[in-house]
């Protein structure tokens, strides 16, 4: 299946939660802290990457930020119980998701599943090819690319999968559900706050003033809808 690195400094649970993704056909690189896990990453050859946010020493922040200097593996934080600001920061580290404790093998395992199906994502129908007029943004998904005023922004994949699923459907509001559903692969109403977080940290690298964003508008109550002509203007029911 893959090869997932699991960090958590908790021993029981650790390899409780082995256990379960080995089952799975998965093999599983343990560290029990956060020093551990960046050292032993790079050597690794890992695809996903199961990160504890309490960590001894090194916080889970400071390794996902870390990882995220090196490479766009999947992220995914593991949070306590609605601890919204750890889940938060988490996502503004560069994690593409969380979960929170007490961490079900089973949904923990299908949201591993979810990862790495959308790790081979290419997308669904043809491929967005877009300038946004106005605002020098070059989005160019068959190739991979990304570009504003010529020069390429660093997306995370998460970053550029929802960005690549709004510009395949311009001038169209997109629910957060129906962004969980076509960009991290979830069939089930989740939790809003990822997709807002993901839009935020996008917006600071899309737009030319990410605080009146002319590119990804928020239609009030309904969610987001993406603008290819880029024009900054008022409408009923939209607001940035």
């Amino acid at each position: 299946m893959a090869k997932l690195m699991l960090v958590e400094d908790d021993a029981p649970l650790r390899i409780g939660l082995r256990l379960a993704l080995e089952d799975e056909g998965h093999v599983v690189v343990e560290a029990a802290d956060g020093e551990d896990a960046v050292n032993a990453f790079d050597a690794s050859g890992v695809e996903l990457v199961l990160l504890d946010v309490r960590l001894p020493g090194m916080s889970g922040f400071e390794v996902c930020r870390e990882l995220r200097k090196r490479s766009l593996v999947p992220i995914v934080m593991v949070t306590a119980q609605d601890d919204t600001h750890d889940m938060v920061a988490g996502l503004e580290a560069g994690a593409d998701d969380y979960v929170t404790k007490p961490v079900s093998a089973k949904a923990l395992a299908a949201r591993v599943r979810a990862h790495l199906r959308r790790a081979n994502w290419t997308g669904h129908g043809e491929p967005a090819a877009v300038a946004v007029v106005g605002t020098g943004l070059d989005i160019r998904e068959a190739q991979g690319l990304v570009l504003k005023h010529g020069e390429r922004l660093s997306l995370t994949k998460t970053e550029f999968h929802l960005l690549c699923e709004f510009a395949r459907h311009p001038n169209q509001v997109m629910s957060r559900d129906q962004l969980l559903e076509s960009v991290w692969g979830y069939d089930y109403v989740g939790d809003g706050r990822l997709v807002d977080t993901h839009i935020r940290r996008l917006r600071t690298k899309i737009e030319d003033d990410p605080e009146r964003p002319r590119v990804i508008i928020t239609a009030r109550g309904l969610g987001y809808r993406f603008e290819p002509s880029g024009i900054d203007q008022e409408r009923p029911g939209l607001a940035g």
